[in-house]
């Protein structure tokens, strides 16, 4: 659980989180075997303590033993609700965080945020694109699901990309994370081939 101290200024929140040892509610399957720790990219995260107190269950990620990530859906539907004006906020996230397990919840969130159609994360790709390379197949197959829907042009390249890498050095997984990265790719194909018409 994360206490979490919300604070909008100038149209973007801003969060203190507090780790909790309690569980989460299953709401994907995305195991976790490997850990990318992003040391090359690590940047300090501005936190401002102040605003209002809401508390979540902490994301975990899958382990060997329990095949599930786990997000609070109450933080899932937080950030769906505030639609377009969260994604500064989560953007900023993305931009500076280094743990795998915040970028995985964010992306995830980011996904149901998609499916409610809120407009706008396709033009997040520069953010984004900072995991293009990573190794982790829990962020590689969240991203590829956010690109699958954006269709954004750029994304095609780093799609194969990984695909390829993962097939030279396929990371160790109870779940092979290049089913997604493929989808994306096919429906790219789809997408462009009969736009192109």
């Amino acid at each position: 659980m994360y206490n979490v101290c919300l604070n909008q200024n100038q149209n973007l929140w801003n969060i203190q989180l507090t780790p909790h040892p309690l569980n989460g509610a299953r709401v994907h399957s995305a195991p976790k075997v490997f850990q990318d720790k992003f040391q090359h990219l690590q940047k300090a995260c501005p936190i401002v303590n102040a605003g209002d107190t809401f508390e979540y269950k902490h994301c975990k990620l899958p382990t060997n033993d329990r095949n599930y990530t786990y997000v609070d859906p109450n933080k899932v539907k937080f950030f769906v609700a505030q639609k377009e004006a969260a994604l500064p906020y989560l953007g900023d996230i993305l931009k500076h965080s280094n743990n795998e397990a915040q970028v995985t919840e964010t992306l995830y969130i980011l996904d149901r945020m998609i499916e409610a159609g809120t407009k706008g994360i396709d033009k997040m790709y520069p953010v984004l694109s900072r995991f293009n390379d990573t190794k982790s197949p829990n962020i590689q197959t969240f991203l590829a699901g956010i690109y699958r829907k954006t269709q954004v042009p750029d994304a095609f390249g780093p799609l194969v990309k990984m695909l390829v890498q993962n097939s030279i050095t396929p990371q160790p997984a109870p779940f092979d994370p290049n089913e997604e990265i493929g989808g994306a790719i096919l429906e790219y194909i789809r997408y462009w081939g009969n736009n192109k018409k």
